[in-house]
């Protein structure tokens, strides 16, 4: 099922030169962008991001850390389509925390902070990207980062194997 799917890549992932290398990842797996845009996310938008749900799963304290490490500085998003989009771009994303990504994923590669360091030392685990968890988080989110009329449809080559 062709699918759309969220990834921020955060602003440690933008001030480590990481975007170009992280938008190849999604783009050789045949995953098309059909939005993309740099912001500076703010504390609204990042609290609707970050809802409740994280709170009452996390606790307060995790949410705001979210908040404050989003807002550090410039994100890049990516809206995905493809193939079970949703799935691919978690995969190749990696693990949320770095420690325990597979070599060959983009925070098995890049990233390094467990969470155990983050929360004994009151830090946000620096995990580079944020992807969709699932396909109704997917369509929410998309929403929350991108106009309508920002997203585009077109034909790539990979579209005439599929």
């Amino acid at each position: 099922m062709i699918q759309r799917t969220l990834v921020l890549v955060k602003p440690d992932g933008v001030s480590r030169h990481l975007v170009g290398e992280i938008i190849k990842r999604f783009e050789q797996r045949g995953i098309k962008i059909i939005g993309l845009k740099m912001l500076k996310s703010d504390s609204k938008k990042a609290a609707v991001h970050y809802n409740e749900e994280i709170e009452k799963r996390y606790g307060r304290d995790v949410r705001n850390r979210l908040i404050e490490y989003i807002n550090e500085g410039p994100i890049v998003a990516l809206a995905l389509e493809g193939i079970d989009c949703v799935n691919v771009a978690r995969k190749i994303c990696g693990s949320t925390y770095p420690n325990e990504a597979a070599i060959g994923t983009i925070r098995g590669d890049f990233a390094h902070m467990s969470k155990d360091y983050a929360n004994q030392n009151l830090k946000n685990v620096k995990n580079l990207v944020h992807a969709s968890g699932n396909l109704e988080e997917a369509k929410t989110e998309i929403k929350i980062w991108f106009k309508e009329d920002e997203l585009y449809s077109y034909d790539v080559d990979h579209d005439k194997y599929v």
